[in-house]
């Protein structure tokens, strides 16, 4: 009876990640679509200066938001929280933030869009501030869809904002032409339109909602989310401080090859925010609402699944990593060596979604601090010591080892604060043969022989996991099972 019950939890989980994936499914594929278009209308240098836009946005926001949105989650499913007072509580703080920030950027544009850009004008001046203050706004309305557990609405956007981006891509530069600002026009005007939509369903939903007690203080709720800052501006300087190296230290051109693998990475990261949509709620309600000896368990079988999936990316895109390369344009070209190491990014990034959660259950956030002093220092020195003589495939190396020194540290404080025993051998096996593997494809011009040796990988990490394929290919046959049941029924 309980193996029975079990088999339907998994199925419902399941079910409710499929909602959240199919979106970002679609988009990974439009993402595949939109990436050679731009490689190919832009010239490395002016996609360089492009892709410095979301690096100098993000830095606003963060400073911005407070760390604000991890209260949300973490108080959302509380008791005594009232979901819409607990939303404009959260809000509240980083729109008073944003409006000061931009300001600052307004008054003093010339002086940083000349550090970004090398370039100035009124247009890009207003689109990296209409971004930022958008990304706010942004960010609570999808956090709501999110803890509501609404995962085809969330597919959806995500699937319209993609589209927007590809058409605003055609539309600019048919106006522009090879000029950097259509990326920053792709990439902002989406945003404001699906936010509005967001906005405007928010409200309405608000007519006739009966207010319940709410004890949570926006005190408690800066206490909690403040110490999150740091940790989201190591985020940030992992994936720009790579960047920005090769920026400072070669220039625009490099930048724009290294950053065309790293919008790979950007695409099969689309994974990892399916997941947090997914995880983050999930994990909370479980931990809020269940019993430790069913939770713990559940928590170590998806991460085992997981880890399985995750390598199983990573290898196959190395292992794939030519064909990938070929769609981006002969200009970009060089990616094909800073793949194998920047694959780790994704991979590591995910897992750490399922064992830093410790921290936030137990609100102790000031853990991922720790985590992140280490990880920026290894960043840091990483890039000084590799760029200068490897460029591209120095910050992607300094970008891997970092990812695992983040991992690695911020998992033992998490098992230190909420222990469940993951199981991480396979895990740690896969690890190491990848890096070897990873070195393998950066020097080796044979790809016959790169593809050749990932094939056998990838059959060895499914025999090393075979209890875990042996689950997956079960779930699937009683997935169909259940489909052509339901059909026969309709039918």
């Amino acid at each position: 009876m309980d193996s029975g019950n079990d088999n339907k939890k998994n199925t419902n989980v399941l079910a409710s990640f499929i909602e959240f994936f199919y979106g970002n499914f679609v988009v990974l594929l439009l993402g595949f679509i939109s990436l050679p278009v731009i490689t190919r209308l832009l010239p490395t240098e002016e996609y360089g200066r492009s892709s410095m836009f979301l690096s100098a946005v993000t830095i606003i926001y963060i400073f911005a938001i407070l760390g604000l949105d991890q209260s949300y989650i973490r108080y959302y499913y509380g008791e005594k929280t009232d979901e819409r007072k607990l939303f404009m509580q959260c809000l509240r703080p980083p729109l008073i933030l944003i409006v000061i920030l931009t300001l600052v950027y307004f008054a003093f544009s010339h002086f940083f869009n000349q550090i970004l850009f090398e370039r100035d004008g009124l247009d890009v001046t207003l689109l990296v501030i209409g971004y930022t203050v958008t990304s706010v706004f942004e960010r609570f309305l999808f956090l709501n869809i999110r803890m509501q557990q609404k995962g085809k609405l969330y597919s959806n956007l995500n699937i319209v904002t993609k589209v927007l981006n590809i058409a605003f891509i055609f539309l600019f530069a048919y106006i522009l032409g090879d000029d950097f600002r259509v990326g920053l026009y792709e990439l902002t005007l989406p945003l404001m339109i699906v936010t509005l939509f967001l906005l405007v369903k928010f409200i309405l939903e608000g007519r006739g909602y009966e207010h319940r007690t709410h004890e949570v203080t926006e005190k408690e709720l800066l206490k909690y989310g403040i110490p999150f800052v740091p940790m989201l501006l190591m985020e940030w300087l992992l994936s720009s401080m790579d960047k920005w190296s090769i920026r400072f230290l070669n220039d625009f051109s490099e930048t724009g090859v290294y950053s065309s693998a790293m919008q790979i990475m950007t695409i099969l990261l689309t994974l990892k925010i399916t997941y947090v949509a997914f995880w983050s709620p999930i994990a909370m309600k479980k931990y809020e609402q269940e019993d430790e000896s069913t939770v713990k368990p559940f928590f170590a079988d998806m991460f085992q699944k997981v880890q399985f999936l995750c390598m199983l990316a990573a290898f196959g895109l190395t292992a794939a990593r030519s064909l990938i390369v070929l769609i981006l344009g002969r200009d970009y070209r060089g990616a094909i060596r800073i793949i194998p190491f920047l694959s780790l990014m994704p991979v590591l990034s995910i897992l750490f979604e399922m064992t830093g959660q410790g921290m936030k259950f137990t609100k102790k956030p000031v853990y991922f601090n720790y985590a992140s002093l280490a990880a920026i220092i290894c960043n840091l020195v990483g890039n000084l010591l590799l760029v200068p003589r490897y460029q591209g495939i120095g910050a992607a190396v300094a970008t891997a080892l970092t990812y695992i020194v983040y991992f690695a540290i911020g998992t033992y404080f998490s098992i230190k604060c909420y222990p469940v025993d993951y199981g991480y051998k396979n895990f740690v096996i896969s690890l190491v043969v990848y890096i070897a593997y990873a070195a393998f494809a950066t020097v080796t011009d044979n790809e016959w022989m790169n593809v050749a040796s990932g094939v056998i990988l990838i059959i060895g990490l499914m025999i090393l996991n075979r209890k875990v394929v042996s689950a997956l290919w079960q779930y699937a046959k009683d997935s169909v099972a259940d489909l052509l049941k339901k059909n026969r029924r309709q039918g």
